[in-house]
């Protein structure tokens, strides 16, 4: 299991004060409702058929088979320079088999303590025809299915065993939850995409970068997905839902005299083609990353520091996305390698009075920014909800999957996975909001006198970060990493703010908690991927920006190879 668990960020959008309003789009039952496709029939039929037919010679049965059907339609176009450098078009269908074995109590996927391999990953994708065809389709699922039933049966005689022979576990809460089943359609998603319009607009806003020599690699990427997911359960759930969003994204890159590779990155999430912004946008957005990299590259080596900071809105979400909300996803709270930081602290401060913390997959939109994390079913057909964390400082309850622990036993519909994985526990929309709010440069005022108080000639304010990644297991720190690109120094004395490079945030997670000292008014989204061990899934965050008595920075390693030995040919004149 990976215990580094990475986030990639994206667009950030700022609101004022009192901003946190959410305009909800269409969910469950409220729009209009579709018709089965085929496909469900095929993938009903061939479950009752197992449920009641397989079995091995001792009788062991499946007490619980979920399939689930990942149908996906996609379209990536990039352009370099003025020129096309990527043109891919994908459709795919992914069969999914989550069968358990024993009962909701102990079944096949219960941990291993010792010995190899302790966890349940996943049967990964077996690939299913694209069209209706009914023969094609119950043969994958025949064949697969006893593939995978054979193999759980096994290991629920290992998992028997390994409870004889080692030490009582401190959690025994069951392996699975048993929960409403709900019946649900939406029309299959489709990709609507202009590849010939999109390829004339990349064309022409990636020759921008024409027009600054120093700048070495750049990119303009269009990318669109369209998703239907077909789940069908033994328990009687029948979902088919859809997804889209699509994204531009800009990159710039360069290398400074002392070998140091720096990039900058920004992009525009949207949940359909419509809500990108215009040409103008995108062109305005790009020279600013090129602006900001060419600056990079000019600005002093950062120090290692301790001191007084403030995280701007994109990097508070991405503080709070690595150091909080990774450890409280529910499952990190049973399994006996990981750090269990907030385990046994339900109920007890874990965050200054005046925080609090929710998760809510079903936002749609906050404000007019479209959130990558909402959907209204998770991958194991529990409806979404807003589930409170942190409540004025105190922690409520963990983010719950269908696999539940001592004091959060049902599952509030956060079991996410990429397509190939075992669902779950993962954060979808981690909402941060506050009571103690002052505008930004009082903020920034805030911050020079907690400078002043501890004698130090200058504070830092985080603009931006390109991601982070953090460690949880047990055999290794609890620490985390967060990856800042614009960071600037910030005077006592007055002086004009200095941007720096190559500073990495790291620390502690119960040590970082106790240094927010206030927040600002300035709420902001980021949007983004985050990988862990159910794989890669789409995330957001809001949170205002966050003042912090004390945060480390050490220095970033970088490249010791020289600039390139000749001119740029764009520099070269003919």
């Amino acid at each position: 299991m990976t215990k580094r668990e990475w986030l990639f960020t994206g667009i950030i959008a700022v609101m004022g004060a009192g901003a946190l309003r959410a305009e909800v789009e269409p969910t469950r039952g409220s729009g209009k409702s579709a018709a089965p496709q085929p496909l469900m029939t095929y993938l009903a039929d061939e479950l009752a058929y197992s449920m009641e037919h397989l079995a091995t010679e001792d009788g062991s049965k499946p007490y619980y088979l979920n399939y689930a059907v990942y149908e996906e339609h996609t379209a990536t176009i990039s352009a370099s320079l003025g020129a096309i450098t990527q043109d891919q078009r994908g459709d795919e269908r992914n069969l999914n088999i989550d069968l358990r074995v024993g009962d909701y109590k102990l079944d096949n996927t219960h941990q291993l303590r010792g010995g190899a391999p302790s966890h349940v990953y996943g049967n990964g994708n077996m690939a299913l025809p694209l069209g209706d065809d009914a023969d094609a389709v119950r043969h994958a699922l025949w064949y697969n299915t006893d593939r995978i039933f054979k193999n759980s049966a096994k290991r629920l005689t290992q998992v028997k065993t390994d409870l004889k022979v080692k030490v009582e576990e401190e959690d025994r809460s069951d392996d699975f939850t048993s929960e409403e089943a709900h019946v649900f359609y939406e029309e299959p998603a489709k990709l609507a995409f202009d590849g010939e319009a999109w390829t004339k607009r990349l064309r022409k806003i990636s020759a921008i970068a024409r027009e600054f020599p120093l700048i070495y690699s750049s990119t303009v990427t269009i990318g669109a997905y369209a998703g239907t997911r077909y789940v069908v359960t033994s328990e009687g759930a029948r979902l088919q839902t859809a997804e889209r969003r699509c994204r531009v994204t800009m990159s710039a890159g360069t290398k400074a005299e002392d070998g140091m590779d720096l990039s900058q990155f920004s992009d525009f999430n949207a949940a359909t083609m419509e809500r990108l912004p215009d040409d103008a946008k995108i062109e305005e957005a790009f020279r600013a990353v090129i602006k900001q990299v060419l600056a990079l590259r000019e600005a002093p080596l950062a120090e290692p520091y301790i001191g007084p900071a403030i995280l701007r809105n994109r990097a508070s979400g991405v503080f709070f996305h690595e150091i909080f909300g990774h450890r409280i996803e529910g499952h990190r709270q049973k399994d006996v390698t990981e750090g269990q930081t907030f385990t046994k602290k339900l109920n007890q401060s874990v965050l200054p009075t005046f925080i609090s913390v929710h998760d809510d997959p079903t936002l749609a939109r906050l404000g007019d920014i479209d959130l990558r994390g909402h959907y209204d079913f998770d991958d194991e057909g529990v409806a979404s909800s807003n589930v409170t964390l942190v409540d004025n400082g105190i922690l409520k309850t963990f983010l719950m999957s269908r696999s539940p622990v001592q004091g959060s036993p049902k599952s509030n519909g956060h079991g996410r996975r990429q397509s190939g994985n075992v669902a779950v526990s993962r954060q979808a929309n981690l909402i941060v909001q506050s009571t103690k709010q002052a505008p930004f440069d009082q903020l920034r005022r805030l911050m020079v006198e907690e400078c002043t108080r501890q004698g130090k000639p200058y504070g830092l304010l985080f603009e931006d970060i390109s991601g982070g990644f953090t460690m949880t297991s047990r055999r290794g720190p609890q620490s985390f990493k967060v990856l800042p690109i614009v960071v600037y120094r910030v005077y006592a004395d007055g002086r004009p703010d200095e941007l720096i490079r190559g500073a990495d945030i790291v620390g502690t997670p119960l040590t970082s908690f106790e240094k927010i000292l206030y927040t600002g008014d300035d709420v902001g989204v980021f949007n983004g991927s985050c990988g862990a061990e159910s794989g890669w899934v789409p995330v957001s965050a809001a949170s205002p920006s966050i003042l912090v008595g004390t945060i480390e920075i050490e220095k970033r390693t970088r490249d010791q190879s020289r600039p390139p030995i000749l001119p740029p040919p764009l520099a070269v004149k003919p």
